[in-house]
C-alpha cells in the first residue's frame, strides 16, 4: 500500500484498525487479512550476490526497511497479480520504499517503466520488461542490480485496486492548478477535486495533453497515492471507512510470505509518528527520452544522480540526502499538473 501510499497505507491502516479494537476483533482482523492477501512465496531465496543490509546504528530501536511496490495497469488486473505467467505481464509503476531506522520520514522512488537498464540473462531492457521475463524474484535482482540496495519486502497491486481504495475512503482531494485535456474523453477544470476512484484513475491515466507526458503520469499516480495517505491519516478514528478501506487493500495486494500481518504491524507501531508531509515522493533522476539501439522509446536514467541518492537509501541516508539535494532531484512538488 503503502504504492507509496499503498506501503505506507498497507502498514499504516491495518494497525491503525487494530490499535483501537477489542482482543477479539484483533484476532479476527488478523485471521481475515492473512486469508485475504495473496502471497507470492519467497521470491528472494535464490537471489544470487545480493547487496548488504544497511549498517546497523546502535542509537536507532528499528532497522531501516526497503519495500518494492509494483502497480500494473489492466494488464495485471486482469488476472491474479499473484499468479505471474511469462510475458503476460509488465508493471506500470515501479516505486521503491525507504523506511528509515530512526522513522522519522520515508522516501519514496518511482522509476519510469521504460527506464532502459540490465535485465539479468537479458541483456538491456526496459526495466519493466524484468517482471514479464521472471516474475518477482527477477524484477527484485534488477532493482538490486541496478541501485545496489537490499530489497526487503515486495508488494504488487494494480490501479483498478487503487480505485476501489478511493471509493472506499469516500474519495480523496486532488487539486488541478488550471484546466486540462487530453483532446479526446479527459478533462479536468482548474480546483479541487472530490476525486472518486473512477476520476482519479482518468486523472492517473491521462497521457496526452501533459507537458511532460509519462513523467507527468508518474507524478499524477504519486499525487493520487499521497491524496490516498492524506485521507487515511485524516480518518484514522473512522473505525468503519477504515474497515471498509483495509478490507479492500487485504484483498487488492500480493506480497512475500515474509511481509505477514505481524510485520506490518510491527512496521507501523515503529512509525505510526509520520505525518503526510514526512514522506518524500520523486522520481528517479534522468536525462528524459531517447531511443534505444534497436529502435526503441525509452528513458535515460541520470546515473551521476541516481547512484548517490540510492547510495544514501543504501546506507540509511536518505534523509539528509534528500534534504540537502531537493533543488536537483524531481521531488513531488505540491501542486501537480
Amino acid at each position: 500500500m503503502s504504492s507509496t501510499a499503498k506501503a505506507l497505507s498497507v502498514v499504516g491502516v491495518l494497525v491503525l484498525l487494530l490499535a483501537g479494537a477489542g482482543v477479539g476483533a484483533v484476532l479476527w482482523f488478523q485471521h481475515s487479512l492473512d486469508r485475504n492477501i495473496e502471497r507470492l512465496g519467497d521470491p528472494f531465496a535464490d537471489l544470487p550476490e545480493r547487496p548488504d543490509p544497511a549498517p546497523a546504528d546502535p542509537h536507532a530501536p528499528n532497522e531501516a526497511v526497503n519495500i518494492l511496490v509494483l502497480g500494473s495497469d489492466s494488464r495485471i488486473s486482469a488476472g491474479d497479480p499473484a499468479h505471474w505467467q511469462q510475458g503476460a505481464q509488465r508493471t506500470d509503476t515501479i516505486m521503491l520504499v525507504h523506511l528509515p531506522a530512526d522513522r522519522e520520514a520515508a522516501q519514496v522512488v518511482s522509476i519510469p517503466r521504460d527506464s532502459w537498464v540490465p535485465i539479468p540473462g537479458h541483456g538491456e531492457a526496459k526495466i519493466n520488461a524484468a517482471f514479464s521475463f521472471g516474475g518477482p524474484s527477477l524484477m527484485i535482482q534488477t532493482v538490486e542490480q541496478l541501485t545496489g540496495v537490499r530489497i526487503d519486502h515486495f508488494v504488487v497491486t494494480d490501479f483498478e485496486s487503487f480505485k476501489s481504495m478511493t471509493d472506499a475512503l469516500g474519495g480523496v482531494q486532488i487539486r488541478v492548478p488550471q484546466d486540462i485535456g487530453d483532446g479526446r474523453q479527459v478533462f479536468f477544470t482548474a480546483g479541487v477535486h472530490q476525486m472518486s476512484g473512477e476520476e482519479a484513475l482518468k486523472y492517473v491515466r491521462q497521457r496526452h495533453g501533459l507537458v511532460n507526458g509519462d513523467f507527468g503520469r508518474v507524478q499524477r499516480q504519486q499525487n493520487w497515492m499521497r491524496a490516498i495517505l492524506a485521507k487515511v491519516n485524516n480518518n484514522r478514528n473512522d473505525v468503519g471507512k477504515m474497515t471498509s478501506f483495509f478490507t479492500t487493500v487485504s484483498q487488492s495486494v500480493a506480497a512475500d510470505d515474509g511481509f505477514t500481518i505481524q510485520r506490518m504491524r510491527d512496521l507501523y507501531m515503529s512509525a505510526r509518528g509520520l505525518a503526510t508531509n514526512d514522506v518524500t515522493f520523486m522520481t528517479a533522476p534522468n536525462s528524459g527520452t531517447g531511443r534505444s539501439a534497436d529502435g526503441q522509446s525509452i528513458v535515460v536514467l541520470d546515473r551521476a544522480k541516481l547512484d548517490p541518492l540510492m547510495a544514501s537509501f543504501a546506507n540509511d541516508t536518505a534523509t539528509e540526502f534528500v534534504e540537502q539535494h531537493a533543488d536537483s532531484l524531481n521531488v513531488l512538488p505540491a501542486t501537480v499538473r
